[in-house]
């Protein structure tokens, strides 16, 4: 009898042990199957891309000398105080913005220009996706032409991650026999010309009355002509 009652209560404490156990393993399983917890550094990640795109909304409609850190943190839905945690001035914040926007804006271009079959349809790619980009993000505008005066540095910094980027691809096209009539002396030459065009033809016709509107198709025609009577002809 003493047995039958030991073995009784011994499986009682069992069930009741798997019992006391069973929230604990469904409170893991709950854990992985919702929303993953953040890590301190990707919190601190989500915060910096927050003032940074806050930071370009308000440059982009006041002007550098017009963002406030008071305005940027209030778009960023941060406190002020947390402006310090990641950049100890204002002009600091203005030295690495163009820069930031800059990556994004040649990661968007080489998106869409990834799978072209030639140098040739790659530049007509690559000029469509840098107004599309121009449109989506019409503050990049006034963040990329007032940096000369406001931040100098950030300036430099985009204009030589640009004209690299778009001398490799250029000295690819022309070691691969795409680009015959041009040495390799010339590529940084066309690199500017070529991005100046864009410059031009963004503020002429794709920026009216200082308003983002899409390129008209006919002057990405003319832009093609050109590009094909010279440097792919």
């Amino acid at each position: 009898m003493k047995k039958t009652m030991t073995a009784r209560t011994t499986s009682g404490n069992r069930g009741r042990a798997t019992a006391a156990r069973a929230p604990a393993r469904l409170s893991k399983a709950t854990s992985r199957t919702g929303k993953p917890k953040l890590s301190r550094a990707e919190k601190s990640e989500i915060t910096r891309n927050a003032l940074f795109q806050a930071a370009a909304k308000v440059v982009g409609e006041r002007g550098y000398d017009g963002a406030m850190i008071a305005t940027i943190t209030a778009r960023a839905s941060v406190a002020n105080g947390t402006f310090y945690n990641y950049f100890e001035t204002r002009q600091a914040l203005f030295d690495q913005l163009l820069p930031h926007l800059g990556r994004q804006m040649l990661d968007f271009i080489k998106l869409r220009s990834a799978d072209a079959r030639s140098a040739r349809e790659r530049e007509e790619r690559a000029f469509r996706a840098f107004f599309d980009f121009m449109l989506e993000y019409p503050e990049f505008y006034r963040i990329l032409y007032e940096a000369e005066v406001f931040a100098p540095r950030a300036f430099a910094e985009h204009m030589n991650l640009v004209t690299k980027g778009y001398m490799r691809v250029l000295n690819r096209a022309r070691d691969a026999g795409e680009i015959k009539r041009f040495s390799a002396e010339d590529t940084e030459a066309i690199a500017f010309i070529l991005m100046a065009a864009r410059y031009y033809l963004c503020m002429r016709f794709a920026r009216p009355r200082g308003k983002s509107v899409a390129l008209p198709e006919w002057v990405t025609k003319v832009y093609l002509k050109l590009i094909d009577g010279g440097l792919y002809g």
